[in-house]
């Protein structure tokens, strides 16, 4: 019998928290947005909602742990 091949598994944990773009680009969620919203004014949680991108340190880490992303 043939030895299979090892693939790399998608972590499932990184693949619910960020997003690769069709551009290859990796988003992520803004923090701060889950509890203890009544202190908060408007215009922060506004901000909040919205998703930025991820900075470049990080990115190879992030694509690794997503072999299946574009």
């Amino acid at each position: 019998m043939p030895k299979s091949i090892a693939r790399s598994k998608t972590r499932k944990s990184v693949a619910k928290r960020f997003k690769v773009t069709a551009t290859g680009k990796v988003v992520r969620n803004k923090a701060s947005r889950r509890h203890l919203l009544a202190s908060k004014n408007a215009k922060k949680k506004r901000h909040m909602a919205k998703s930025v991108v991820v900075h470049d340190t990080v990115v190879d880490r992030i694509k690794a742990c997503l072999p299946f992303s574009h």
